[in-house]
């Protein structure tokens, strides 16, 4: 949670005669009660949704802000529901890490079941907007927070976690069918929201207004690279280690890096649930599913398979470099073959680093392991 010092966008937009609210997963995991927020980050929630917020919205000329978010496509799925909605199995594509098997591709398409069932809850909301006359007044933001939940994906710093979709409209202000191949934050959400309702954007927010980029006629760059990181997904070493698998990265156009601040830990939870430090978690950094199971239980079958599952639940190195023109899905680590562009590299992490103060490259000490966890089993 955050201290009731730290504005948030829909604070601010509130403050500024915003009539705010959210509906589902907007927070979270965690607990609001009893902690450092009096009101909810994203505004008010209202259990029955977009409807029920527009009901309550003061009159028609008040300006308002809602986070729809559902928790689609969250795990668990209905195994099968994909197949069973018309989709042809043998046409999936998944990740070069998963073997291209039908087990993998049917739980992919079970995910993109509960994608497309998002994509109704949206069609519904644009369609109230289009019936009370605010569609083309109305800023629309679709993007999701992280990778898809299987292995290798959520809470990892390769592309697979951490590239997400971002698709944005505002009618008459924002071409149609504009493609952006520059990188974008979801830091910059806050400031271009600010900036959209003419809201002075405060100074610590560290993110970019993409108003400029959008509205303008060229592929503006806001920045040559991007910055991500991890520190506590779940709890899921063996007791009592409460920590989590802390990582920063660096990605441009050419090269990603990953630097890992605790070898010794496992990426994605430890193989023995009998120690683990959430009881019964079982590579609890990782959603259950058809496709962790399918991993773990192939591996010994072949190298091939251990490799599988290598890439997503071994140990790995301190650090991580991959070429992106040469091996785009970040399968091969070329840190010890190219040790002076891995200098560069750390270099140019640290150098970020330094700059946001960061506590794991020389900033102000700070447990993140010592913070309480508040959220649920994995």
């Amino acid at each position: 949670t955050l201290p009731q010092s730290v504005e948030t966008y829909a604070r601010l937009l509130k403050k500024s005669g915003y009539h705010t609210g959210s509906w589902r997963k907007s927070f979270g995991p965690g607990k609001l009660k009893g902690k450092f927020l009096e009101d909810h980050p994203a505004g008010e929630v209202y259990k029955k949704g977009f409807p029920a917020f527009l009901a309550e919205r003061p009159n028609k000329d008040t300006p308002f802000c809602f986070w729809l978010g559902a928790s689609d496509p969250h795990r668990g799925y209905k195994k099968g529901s994909g197949k069973q909605s018309g989709m042809d199995i043998s046409k999936i594509k998944v990740f070069p890490h998963f073997p291209n098997d039908e087990e993998i591709r049917s739980d992919v398409a079970d995910y993109y079941f509960e994608v497309q069932r998002f994509d109704s809850d949206v069609a519904k909301a644009i369609a109230q907007l289009e019936k009370i006359g605010e569609l083309d007044n109305t800023i629309i933001v679709i993007t999701g927070d992280h990778g898809m939940p299987f292995p290798r994906c959520k809470s990892n710093l390769y592309d697979s976690g951490t590239r997400v979709p971002l698709a944005i409209r505002w009618g008459g202000k924002i071409k149609p069918g504009k493609v952006f191949q520059n990188f974008a934050s979801l830091t910059d959400l806050a400031p271009t929201f600010l900036a959209a309702a003419g809201v002075p954007v405060p100074k610590d927010m560290t993110g970019k207004n993409l108003l400029p980029a959008l509205t303008g006629g060229g592929d503006m760059e806001l920045r040559p690279f991007i910055l991500t990181g991890k520190e506590r997904h779940v709890p899921s070493q063996e007791a009592p280690d409460m920590g989590g698998y802390p990582s920063r990265a660096y990605r441009d156009h050419q090269y990603l890096y990953i630097r890992n601040y605790a070898t010794g830990r496992w990426p994605n939870g430890t193989p023995n649930w009998q120690r683990a430090a959430i009881k019964d978690a079982w590579y609890g950094d990782t959603d259950n599913g058809p496709t962790k199971s399918y991993l773990i239980d192939k591996k010994d079958d072949s190298p091939e398979y251990q490799r599988f599952y290598d890439l997503s639940f071994a140990k790995r190195p301190a650090d991580e470099l991959f070429n992106l023109k040469t091996d785009p899905d970040q399968l091969n680590n070329i840190a010890a073959k190219k040790p002076e562009l891995l200098k560069k590299y750390q270099a140019l992490l640290a150098t970020e680093l330094s700059k946001s103060r960061d506590p794991r490259n020389g900033g102000p000490a700070f447990d993140f392991d010592a913070q309480p966890y508040g959220g649920g089993s994995p």
